[in-house]
């Protein structure tokens, strides 16, 4: 045991999950509190605005801060500081664009209230501008102990914040405004990480040339991403009331809770660890992709097997009879999530050989499925149908990102069956246990309140 907290990946996932599950804690905790003091029409509204803002920032994602982790020059000076100067620009032009879309959305979804909620929901953009990149060095070093004390501290500080604001003033605006106090946070400590790091602007020809040539394939990547990732909401947003969009916000947050802690060891785990070996032997590297997987699949099967087969409980116990509706599109998403599990495992390992471009690939797929599959579904079965087709969508994601693998000769094609067999197992296992106990389906209930 002791030997294995001395490697770098095994401490770092350590970290990544005590902080993750701290972290989903409290974000579950406030917002049990949250849905207490506001309507459901706020999270609609919320999701809609900081879908755009999400959107416009990995729309223009320029792989700053992969580019200081995977280049070699990435800790000199004139690198890290050129890639801090795109970002300070990047951040300023990303806020404008949101001025500018900001009309056209709030005709679109024809509440006026967009008109002041998207500027200030954008402006966390400008606030990440200017964080410093010694966040991206730390990942690089695999110094992810003191990171993760320090966005701990910046999300119970958001938090704290936030509660105290909609406690005084139960409105979409204080929800907003507060939600910038952690960004504003991070952005100033940021600076303070590691001493004698300074970011200062800088242009650097060769580093400029670095950043935007492995740009290139994150920024279609992480394009594409978004476009899947946030497709759901905008679709959903004209077919139904803003107050079933917000319950629909609530369910598809908890039910993707295994791949957001996937991609969160991708990118600060495995993507750090995948780059410091990425010039080895194809073999080799297989060899250890495999053992790290395991360490990873196991456990992610049976945590996605659990919330899909318990967690309308969940729901039930701690929700209102406003958000019933949330119990039975938990577990229809969650269920599909598997296939996140299979996609996020090897996509660092293509970035760390500098093949961002495959991830590409696989978004553009899942989108294509998010938004023919969500229309398709809801024309042929109405929301079910339609959350079912977003529930299918990492399939189709992981099935395109196997053109990638086998170029590239990183297949791992019997681990993915074994593992996906064991989660079936675990699946079925889970489902003849509730059964046996008389819990019924856990999608008993479908539409108990009404479109």
């Amino acid at each position: 045991m002791l030997q294995a907290l001395r490697n770098p990946a095994v401490r770092g996932t350590l970290w990544t999950l005590g902080s993750y599950g701290l972290t989903m804690g409290l974000r579950f905790g406030s917002n049990l509190i949250l849905t207490r003091l506001l309507i459901p029409e706020y999270f609609g509204l919320m999701a809609l605005a900081s879908t755009l803002g999400m959107g416009l920032e990995l729309l223009s994602d320029l792989g700053t801060q992969q580019s200081v982790i995977q280049n070699r020059h990435g800790e000199e000076e004139a690198f890290y500081n050129t890639a801090w100067t795109v970002e300070v620009i990047r951040g300023v032009v990303l806020w404008v664009m949101c001025l500018v879309v900001t009309i056209p959305m709030a005709q679109i979804y024809a509440d006026d209230r967009l008109l002041a909620l998207i500027p200030i929901v954008g402006l966390t953009s400008v606030l990440g501008g200017f964080s410093s990149n010694s966040i991206a060095i730390l990942h690089r070093r695999m110094q992810l102990g003191l990171y993760t004390i320090f966005e701990t501290l910046s999300y119970m500080l958001s938090l704290a914040v936030m509660l105290t604001a909609v406690w005084l003033y139960p409105n979409i605006w204080s929800l907003a405004i507060s939600g910038l106090a952690g960004p504003l946070f991070e952005t100033i400590a940021s600076h303070f990480l590691i001493p004698g790091h300074r970011n200062r602007f800088a242009w650097d020809k060769n580093a400029l040339d670095s950043i935007l040539h492995f740009g290139k394939g994150i920024f279609l990547a992480t394009a594409l991403m978004f476009m899947a990732d946030q497709a759901d909401r905008f679709i959903l947003g004209k077919l139904l009331s803003l107050q079933l969009l917000g319950i629909y916000t609530i369910a598809f947050s908890i039910a993707t809770l295994p791949r957001e802690i996937l991609k969160t060891i991708s990118h600060r785990v495995l993507f750090p660890t995948a780059s410091q070996s990425a010039e080895r032997p194809r073999a080799e590297i297989r060899r250890t992709l495999r053992k790290q997987r395991w360490l990873i699949l196991l456990p992610t099967a049976a945590a996605i097997a659990f919330v899909t087969c318990y967690g309308d409980y969940a729901i039930r116990l701690l929700y209102d009879e406003r958000y019933l509706d949330a119990a039975w599109m938990l577990p229809t998403l969650a269920c599909g999530i598997w296939f996140s599990a299979l996609f996020y495992t090897m996509t660092p390992t293509l970035m760390a050989i500098g093949k961002p471009v495959y991830l590409a690939h696989g978004n553009f797929a899942r989108l294509f499925m998010v938004c023919f599959g969500l229309w398709g579904g809801y024309q042929a079965g109405g929301l079910l149908g339609a959350i079912a087709g977003i529930a299918l969508s990492d399939g189709l994601a992981y099935l395109a990102l196997y053109y990638g693998l086998a170029k590239e000769k990183l297949m791992l094609l019997g681990q993915d069956l074994q593992s996906t067999a064991i989660y079936i197992a675990m699946l079925s296992l889970l489902l003849m246990i509730r059964f046996s106990l008389g819990g019924g389906s856990p999608i008993d209930g479908i539409l108990q309140t009404s479109l």
